[in-house]
This record gives C-alpha cells, sequence and structure tokens, in this order.
C-alpha cells in the first residue's frame, strides 16, 4: 500500500513538473518573441503585396499586361482556356508570371528587412561590442595599473622594512646580526 502512495505522488510531481515546465516555456521571451514577429511578418506580407499589385505590376502593365499573373507559357500544344472558369481544358499552361510576382515579392521583402531591420540591429551590435570592448581594455589597463602601483609600494616598503645598506632583508631596522 506504501508503493501506491509513493507512486501517485511521483506522478503527481511528475504532472506538476510536465505543467510547469510547460508554463516556463510558454512564458519564456522566445515564444513571445516569436509570436509578436509572426503577426508583424503577416501585416508586413500585406504590405510588400500591396506594393506589388500597386507599383510593380502597373510598370511591368507599361510594357505588357497590368497582371504578372496573366504571363504564361503553353507547354504542350495549343493552350485554351475556359472563359467561365479560367482553366485550360487543352494544352499545359505554365503561370511563370505567378511565379515572378512570387520572385519579386520575396526580393522585396527580404530587402527590406535585411537593409530595415538586419542592417542597423548589426551596426548597432557591432557598435556595442566595440564600447565594450574598450571598456574591457580601460578595466584591463586600470588593472594593470594598479598592479603597477602596488608593485611600488611594495617595493617601497620592502626597502623601508630592509633598513639602511648592509643590513639583511626582514630584520628589523637598528638591530644587528649579532642579537
Amino acid at each position: 500500500m506504501a508503493h501506491a502512495e509513493e507512486d501517485s505522488l511521483v506522478g503527481e510531481k511528475k504532472k506538476v513538473s510536465l505543467l510547469e515546465g510547460f508554463k516556463v516555456f510558454l512564458l519564456r521571451g522566445n515564444v513571445i518573441d516569436l509570436a509578436i514577429a509572426v503577426v508583424i511578418g503577416a501585416a508586413f506580407t500585406n504590405i510588400v503585396n500591396a506594393f506589388v499589385k500597386g507599383v510593380i505590376n502597373p510598370l511591368v502593365g507599361a510594357f505588357g499586361t497590368k497582371d504578372l499573373g496573366s504571363y504564361s507559357s503553353c507547354l504542350k500544344g495549343p493552350c485554351v482556356t475556359d472563359p467561365k472558369t479560367g482553366e485550360a481544358t487543352e494544352g499545359i499552361r505554365i503561370l511563370w508570371g505567378s511565379v515572378l510576382s512570387a520572385t519579386l515579392s520575396f526580393v522585396i521583402t527580404a530587402a527590406v528587412v535585411y537593409f530595415l531591420m538586419v542592417l542597423p540591429m548589426a551596426k548597432y551590435l557591432a557598435r556595442r561590442a566595440a564600447m565594450q570592448a574598450a571598456k574591457d581594455g580601460v578595466q584591463e589597463t586600470l588593472e594593470v595599473s594598479e598592479l603597477e602601483v602596488l608593485k611600488e609600494i611594495r617595493d617601497v616598503l620592502v626597502s623601508q622594512h630592509s633598513g639602511p645598506a648592509g643590513e639583511g632583508r626582514g630584520q628589523e631596522p637598528g638591530r644587528g646580526h649579532d642579537e
């Protein structure tokens, strides 16, 4: 009976520790930062898509159609599209315009993230590391200076403790060797 009670207590401790571990995991800064990044990323994706749709597509439209997604090629045979559904009924259509549009969205997103977030953060961290290194160098110089001063004090004390010339080291001043 005692073993059964111990086993149930151990089981309860494991359940509590699992729940505590999960609570710590959820409240850890990384999870919250990740959630914030996902929300901001989703909002940022809307901005990039609007930029591609509102600026890039019209620029491309100056040379062709306004929608990059409409650029396509027929791989096999003549491509016939059903006007009601927009799907190919004959031939194999390659929609390279939508791939180009997605690629442009990716490149724009990557450029904005790099130039507005990664590069400034890298410069900030490099500046901070340089300041910390300079601070460590000053601290090391102060420690060396303090060490030199302490050595000088020690040398002065040793010379005072040794007394006038001719007396041995470690002897009290005024006492001879014969005493």
